[in-house]
């Protein structure tokens, strides 16, 4: 009896032996200050952060929350909307994408078969479980198929699969992803997207316009409805539109929306970066990559989703079409193109690409460097204007190392 009673007493103090705290601090330099700091972390989280007057042993590296990726089709050969999806291959992009600096991203799956939609959703729902990857997908982006079917606006979406609105679908389709989809793109015109965007927004979901075209009117009858961005603005429309009445300046003008805009230096030039800056303000911008599963492949032919792209060094075509099908880099070239398009500072670039996706889809703990913050942190370098990734930190576990 003793010794059974001995036996119990072991095991429960093994059980309420309380887990090692996990320590780490970092130096560098602020990125919103060029301050001298000491971040101190404590199992995942911020709880000191040190101006150092001593420069001696500082590392000459840039400290910044990890970026967020809010629109990203896939990374390295694997694609969030294609028929062989499956978790490893959600895991081998995401640790891809800790290299890019990207610490917490939306997987996007576009307009394609619902079964395929609710298939792929279901395997991302069972990505995001995994404790290893699950803390760096905070939700997911549906990129229609309740977009415009006109060439052009549709983009390298395909036009047999695009419809309108349907409530009913979309929520088997959350149903699909464990209720993860937190962001839809669609287009305002569409026969019963404005109801469709009243539930969506009741649900919690977050609206963006994109692959449209909106008249003014459509585009206030959304904003009223709760939309709150417009997805890859400048981007998902027609080569040539009307001078006047088009979609882009309803959404450049809107106060209440938020544009995600790609600036990788093909798909926007630099007038357009400069004047859409300049219009909407550091607060209403997110940089996005909107990359496809090409991003980090050879240059060359590919057949996706039933299309053939081709993939240059710089950015994915869909000759078809005479269009852009979608960005061959991470989220952290945007870094530097647009600092260099717009000379804003680099506060303001890591703003457009942490803090702000960060505060509009209340990520509380991220974003940003603060007290009681997740530690999920970048640090990096600036060359040429480049983004070069020495280390990232997720929930503040080192996840990736140049060294």
């Amino acid at each position: 009896m003793k010794t059974l009673t001995g036996t119990l007493l072991a095991l429960m103090l093994l059980l309420t032996v309380p887990e090692p705290i996990k320590k780490d601090t970092l130096k560098g330099v602020l990125y919103s200050d060029e301050s001298l700091v000491s971040i101190g972390i404590e199992n995942g989280v911020i709880v000191e952060l040190t101006t150092l007057d001593n420069q001696a042993d500082i590392p000459d590296v840039y400290l910044a929350p990890g970026l967020i990726d809010v629109q990203i089709n896939g990374y390295l050969g694997v694609d969030f909307s294609g028929p062989d999806l499956t978790v490893e291959g959600v895991k081998k992009a995401t640790k891809a994408l800790w290299k890019a600096g990207v610490t917490s991203y939306f997987p996007t799956v576009i307009t394609n078969d619902i079964e395929r939609i609710k298939k792929n959703f279901a395997i991302l729902a069972e990505a995001r479980q995994d404790p290893e990857i699950g803390p760096s997908i905070p939700g997911f982006h549906l990129e229609g198929p309740y977009i415009s079917p006109l060439p052009g606006f549709r983009g390298a979406h395909l036009e047999k699969y695009i419809k309108a609105p349907d409530w009913d679908e979309f929520q088997e389709i959350q149903k699909a992803a464990d209720n993860g989809i937190i962001l839809l793109t669609l287009a305002p015109e569409l026969d019963g997207a404005i109801p469709f965007i009243k539930k969506c927004v009741a649900s919690g979901v977050t609206v963006s316009l994109g692959h449209h075209n909106g008249s003014a009117a459509d585009v206030l009858s959304a904003v009223e409805a709760g939309a709150k961005m417009a997805t890859h603005l400048g981007n998902g429309c027609a080569n040539e539109i009307n001078r006047h009445n088009n979609p882009l300046w309803p959404q450049l003008s809107n106060d209440a929306l938020t544009a995600s805009i790609i600036v990788d230096g093909f798909h926007l030039n630099r007038e357009e970066v400069r004047t859409f800056y300049k219009t909407k303000g550091v607060e209403k911008i997110i940089l996005i990559s909107d990359a496809l599963d090409l991003a980090g492949l050879p240059p060359g032919e590919y057949i996706r989703g039933e299309r053939k792209l081709v993939l240059t060094p710089d950015v994915v075509q869909l000759p078809k079409e005479n269009v852009l099908a979608g960005a061959a880099s991470p989220i952290s070239k945007c870094i530097g193109v647009v600092m260099e398009y717009t000379q804003c500072g680099l506060k303001n670039a890591i703003q457009m690409a942490s803090t702000n996706p960060a505060k509009l889809f209340s990520l509380n703990e991220l974003g940003a460097i603060e007290i009681g913050k997740r530690a999920d942190l970048v640090l990096f370098t600036i060359k040429n204007n480049r983004m070069i990734v020495k280390k990232t930190y997720v929930d503040g576990s080192l996840v990736y190392s140049q060294d």
